[in-house]
């Protein structure tokens, strides 16, 4: 009974995840519209979150601008970290944008973020094919609502970098993997894929590696290198026809990289190698370092709701590493995994490429009835089922309360409140099913639906009305209230990517007295400067010009990525906009 998959889903969702999983289709469709509905609010509504996003979007704005769609550039400056894939694709989405008549398309962020939710829905899409290699229907099912709910994507799908995209590509290299890895080891089934199948495979890995580099290849070698090892023997691998892979990678990679080394002079290479790649192998970079253990640490919360399910699920990985799906899917969690832990460098999002093969694992679990019942883990496990949507009830009108001037309780984001507290009372349901009932897949469905209820307090009701943390959009409409057909911009105290993308790629990042200088340049029609506090009077003294600047207005708030002063106290920034016609 114990192991018996129909016993362990009784009641237990089985019949009816079926409902939505007798056809492929069927079923695709379904996790199709669950993880559109989930990942789509927000997309326009937040603001472009410093700093990579502005970063990744001014640079996509300015090959609209520019014409040039080789070389890549934030303002003056080379941006060499990335390969140009996901600049074409913001690019393309704009484009879609201006053809369906959005206004002043290339500073609507929401446009740029098109290929992180189509990267993001297909990821859901792409979990559930290649879990098929491992699950059942409803198994592989339930893994990819698991990536639809966890915080990591949802928060990937409503930025404009390149992570959904590239977990996409990942889980779909994972797919193919399993199917050339299955079909050797399974007697009497020849062990080489379908020829669409081959062309798909080596088609993402190139895609890859225009998205983000040597990152999916990188995982999948450390995975082919744990299972040759396990082995001791490569012959599977004979079946991807790694030849004419390397070819159709070739064709799909060499264009494009030979016109920016001829464009560049082979700094490129230099750049986004030596000074990106390298150096966060090195040291940690732009503040982004921390201790071995972060990502382990951080996947309790990034990973939620299914992260508790992983306590239940390490005993049996450990007890069947010998099985081949369990084997692949360890080779391609752990090396890569334990290389991100070593290097200095570290963001919560390095390790999405292998969430989708923990979900699986997961599912793998529960459809052999392999969950550890033990009382300690099901107590453990259910505890941090309630802990994150709990927090988030405590932490998200704390957070205003701190943030937004003039504290009270006016400013705390009521409309939010009921979507935290039916998030909150589904995760107490979630640790009720896994304790008290003992039924871990049961918890983590009214775990999802939980995470469900955070989309509209997070990303309707909770982040956009944050006005202390709107800065750059509150300047620039500042800015646009100004009347001005076609100003110039100067900023002094303020630096932020944002700030760029939302006014103009010419914008000066200047100090005060360059910024007066600016207000009184001869022959220049608008000019509109950004000048924080502690500048004011320096830019005052500088002004040479007959006319002193108006002062249109005062905005204040925080700037997210220096929140707080060397004592550690909030920083609030007070900028004056002034204006010289």
């Amino acid at each position: 009974m114990r192991n018996d998959p129909a016993a362990f889903f009784a009641w237990d969702w089985r019949g009816w995840f079926h409902g939505f999983t007798r056809t492929h289709p069927r079923a695709l469709a379904a996790l199709a519209f669950i993880a559109f509905c989930l990942f789509v609010p927000g997309q326009f509504s937040l603001q472009p979150m410093d700093r990579d996003e502005p970063r990744f979007a001014q640079a996509s704005k300015q090959m609209l601008e520019s014409g040039d769609f080789v070389d890549i550039r934030f303002q003056e400056d080379a941006r060499h970290k990335k390969p140009v894939g996901i600049y074409w694709l913001q690019a393309a989405g704009v484009k879609i944008g201006e053809m369906a008549g959005f206004e002043d398309a290339r500073r609507v962020i929401g446009l740029y973020r098109l290929p992180s939710l189509l990267g993001a829905i297909a990821m859901v899409l792409l979990t559930y094919w290649a879990g098929l290699a491992f699950l059942s229907r409803e198994g592989a099912f339930i893994a990819a609502l698991i990536m639809a709910g966890s915080i990591l994507l949802g928060v990937e799908a409503r930025l404009a970098k390149t992570d959904a995209l590239l977990g996409a590509l990942s889980v779909a290299a994972l797919g193919f993997l399993a199917r050339a890895y299955f079909a050797f080891r399974a007697p009497g089934i020849a062990p080489v894929l379908e020829t669409r199948h081959l062309i798909l495979f080596w088609l993402t890995i190139g895609a890859a590696i225009l998205v983000k580099g040597p990152i999916v290849p990188l995982v999948f070698l450390l995975a082919t290198v744990v299972l040759a090892i396990r082995d001791r023997s490569l012959a599977w691998f004979s079946g991807l026809r790694p030849g004419t892979g390397a070819l159709i990678v070739a064709l799909v990679v060499l264009p494009w990289l030979a016109l920016i080394l001829l464009k560049t002079g082979g700094s490129f290479l230099a750049d986004s190698v030596g000074k990106d790649m390298l150096a966060k192998v090195g040291s940690a970079q732009e503040k982004h370092g921390a201790p071995p253990g972060t990502y382990f640490a951080v996947f309790w919360a990034t990973f939620w709701p299914a992260a508790p399910l992983a306590i239940l699920a390490a005993p049996f990985a450990w007890r069947e590493r010998r099985d081949d799906g369990v084997a692949l899917l360890l080779g391609w969690i752990i090396p890569f995994w334990l290389i991100l832990e070593a290097v200095p460098t570290k963001l919560p999002h390095y390790v999405l490429p292998v969430y989708p093969a923990i979900a699986i694992l997961i599912m793998l679990a529960a459809e052999r009835g392999g969950l550890l019942r033990a009382r300690w883990a099901l107590g453990l496990a259910a505890l941090l089922a309630v802990l994150v949507p709990l927090l988030l009830l405590i932490g998200v009108p704390g957070l205003f309360l701190i943030m937004e001037e003039g504290a009270s309780f006016s400013r705390v984001p009521f409309l939010a409140l009921p979507f935290l507290l039916l998030a909150a009372l589904l995760g107490l349901g979630a640790g009720v099913a896994i304790f008290a009932w003992r039924r871990p897949i049961r918890g983590l469905v009214f775990g999802l639906m939980a995470s469900a209820a955070l989309v509209p307090a997070a990303y309707w009701y909770g982040l956009p009305q944050l006005k202390a943390f709107n800065l750059s959009p509150r300047l620039a409409a500042a800015a646009k209230a100004a009347g001005c057909a076609a100003p110039e911009f100067a900023s002094v105290g303020y630096r932020e990517p944002s700030l760029v993308f939302l006014t103009d790629t010419r914008i000066a990042l200047t100090d005060a007295k360059g910024a007066a200088a600016f207000m009184d340049k001869e022959g220049v029609g608008c000019r509109i400067a950004f000048i924080e506090r502690a500048g004011d009077e320096e830019f005052r003294a500088g002004l040479m010009g007959k006319a002193a600047p108006v002062l249109l207005t005062r905005v204040r708030g925080v700037n997210l990525n220096a929140a707080f002063d060397k004592q550690r106290r909030l920083r609030i920034l007070d900028i004056g906009v002034y204006v010289r016609r």
